[in-house]
């Protein structure tokens, strides 16, 4: 089988085809690019982690304020229930001396009268 001869685009296949040796510094060019991204890498991965590990303190700090506030909030409740009730049973003790005091006092001008 006889072959017709090449044309252009067949001959520029052909040079692009062939085996040619690798630049000098091909491979340090490669190897170096190839560490970079390894390096960028790890670096998203540190930072990565950091904005992770801030956004948790942060949530922490924030959850510990609210529970702190509402803690707060209890103790100061809990404190005003306690003074309401001192406030009553004071009120109490006062309303029941003074129907005491009122009912002597009723018991005396009655007395006053039938003398």
């Amino acid at each position: 089988m006889e072959f017709e001869p090449e044309d252009d685009f067949e001959q520029e296949l052909r040079q692009a085809m062939e085996r040619r040796p690798a630049p000098p510094r091909l491979k340090r060019t490669v190897m170096d690019q190839r560490n970079r991204r390894q390096t960028q890498r790890l670096w998203s991965r540190t930072i990565l982690w950091q904005r992770l590990a801030a956004a948790l303190l942060l949530v922490a700090a924030l959850a510990g304020g609210v529970t702190w506030r509402n803690y707060h909030n209890y103790e100061t409740r809990r404190e005003g229930e306690a003074a309401r009730q001192q406030v009553l049973t004071a009120l109490r003790i006062t309303g029941h001396a003074l129907n005491q005091v009122n009912a002597q006092l009723t018991t005396d001008r009655r007395r006053a009268d039938t003398e």
